[in-house]
């Protein structure tokens, strides 16, 4: 099933991060070709400290044959082995992160709590906020404009088109 991720990074050199975070994606068992990358961008921090760094962020779009689950937990070991602190406070400036988007027509909602269901891992399919965010919606664009994500009716690039998000999305690099 196609795939897709969200990398960013705004701690260290931020270009070499993100390259780590591909390579390691790309050699992950069940990612197969197309591998498709989107052009880097350099956004204004969001809901970050005050002296944050801007962010790099670019979108990657793969084959995947597992389950959403354990690409799941595999993105979470890729960033802790590229050096990923967790932080209590919500979008902390960050070395690299890595957020899936989408996994097919795949469509997970968190269990709502006291349910005693189990088994998603906090996983929500597709990402909650990928429609919200231009620095997301931007690289996805490039990639896959026409895409029609579950739980949305309207295209990647309407979406975009329509995003309230007022942060500069500015093209930094277009291969990497």
């Amino acid at each position: 099933m196609r795939s897709a991720v969200a990398l960013g990074s705004n701690l260290g050199d931020r270009v070499v991060n993100l390259r780590a975070a591909r390579a390691a994606i790309v050699d992950l068992a069940n990612v197969m070709p197309p591998i498709v990358s989107s052009p880097i961008y350099e956004t204004e921090p969001v809901g970050m400290e005050p002296d944050a760094a801007n962010v790099l962020n670019a979108v990657l779009e793969f084959e995947y044959t597992g389950e959403p689950n354990d690409l799941l937990k595999q993105l979470l070991k890729i960033e802790e082995s590229l050096g990923r602190e967790r932080r209590p406070e919500r979008n902390a400036s960050r070395k690299i992160d890595i957020d899936l988007l989408y996994c097919g027509e795949h469509k997970i909602d968190p269990p709502s709590p006291g349910s005693g269901a189990a088994g998603n891992e906090g996983l929500t399919l597709p990402h909650p906020r990928v429609h919200l965010r231009k620095f997301v919606l931007q690289p996805l664009s490039d990639i896959r404009p026409e895409l029609v994500l579950p739980n949305q009716e309207r295209s990647v690039r309407e979406l975009l088109a329509e995003v309230a998000d007022p942060g500069k999305v500015v093209r930094l690099m277009e291969k990497w």
